[in-house]
């Protein structure tokens, strides 16, 4: 499942749970691939962060390189990591944390 995230529900969406966050640019070509990967994942919780739009998330999270991914739980950052990734690299990282 696949949520846009943005500073009026970022906080309230990730205080429970196991949630995969990705923060990228729509220019981004990496970016574009790696969310046919994510649409294909719909057992999973991931937020999506669009940087243009919402800029201050990406300086509040350090973000230099796209797509980033955060792994959040219970609101809480556990794991942080950069580049395209296939669906058993993202399920393998997000697994750790069950």
């Amino acid at each position: 499942m696949i949520k846009s995230l943005d500073k009026t529900n970022f906080e309230d969406e990730l205080k429970t749970g196991l949630k995969l966050v990705e923060f990228y640019a729509p220019w981004c070509g990496y970016c574009k691939k790696q969310n046919e990967i994510l649409s294909d994942m719909d057992k999973v919780y991931i937020g999506q962060v669009n940087t243009d739009e919402n800029a201050e998330l990406a300086i509040r999270h350090s973000i230099h390189s796209f797509p980033t991914f955060l792994v959040f739980k219970n609101g809480k950052e556990v794991e942080r990591f950069s580049g395209l990734r296939n669906k058993f690299d993202l399920m393998n990282i997000v697994s750790k944390y069950i």
